[in-house]
This record gives C-alpha cells, structure tokens and sequence, in this order.
C-alpha cells in the first residue's frame, strides 16, 4: 500500500466513526482484524470492533476525536489525537454522570490489503475515570 493509500483508509474510517456509520465502518477492518482498547479490551473481528467502538459512542454520544495528521511507515500508520466528550450514557454498569472529558489518545495501526488488521487505541483510562467521576484522586 502507498502512503496515499494509508491515509485514505483511515480517513474514512475516521469519517465513518464522526457519522457513527457503523456498516461503512465495519468494512474498513479485515476479518481477521483486532482492536486493542483500554476501555474496550480485546477485541477481533469487525463485528466485535464494531460493538465495541459503537459502546464507547453510547456512553459518550457527543464524543469528538480531533485528530493530528497521520504517520505513515509501510503499512503502519500512527494518529495522535485528542478526545472530547461527555459521559451521557452508562459506563462499566455505572450510571451517567454528566462529566467531560479531554483526552489526548494514540491510534497505532496495521493495513493489509486496503484494510485496518490491527489497531491499538492508547490513552490514560485512569485520567479518564478520574475525570468523569468515577474513581476519586488525592489533591498533589
């Protein structure tokens, strides 16, 4: 794949997470493909991704990922990004709390073929339970 290529792929696969298009979405990811998330854990395959990206949209309905441009090596892409959202929706069997959040977060990705076989999403998930209220920090 070419850089172009790269880039192309993953800003649809960026356009179709903003619209919550989730079948577009779906068809970025290779059957094979995994997702290694901090809230989401392990997940393989489109249909998994698809329900675990689809989770941390309904708790944060009105997340905004504002993203850097890509990094490309090969077929490996990196994306610094940072996230913005409220908790509208259950989390971790806890309710809404009505909190924002900003979270600065890295995608690392693999391609094969046109398609997304590997993602890692990086971020503090203790900053962001922090921040929406659900676990408490000691003042510095």
């Amino acid at each position: 794949m070419t850089r172009d290529d790269v880039v192309a792929v993953l800003e649809r696969q960026q356009g179709a997470m903003d619209r919550r298009d989730w079948a577009t979405f779906r068809t970025l990811y290779a059957e094979d493909a995994r997702v290694e998330s901090p809230l989401g854990g392990s997940m393989q395959g489109p249909d998994a991704i698809v329900n675990g990206t689809d989770a941390f949209f309904s708790a944060f309905p009105d997340a905004v990922i504002l993203r850097q441009p890509v990094i490309v090596d090969g077929n490996r892409a990196v994306v610094m990004a940072e996230v913005t959202g409220t908790q509208l929706g259950a989390i971790m069997g806890l309710p809404p709390s009505g909190r924002a959040f900003r979270l600065p977060t890295t995608f690392v990705f693999v391609l094969r073929d046109g398609l997304i076989v590997e993602e890692r999403r990086i971020y503090d998930f203790t900053g962001l339970l922090i921040q929406i209220g659900v676990l408490k920090a000691k003042p510095a």
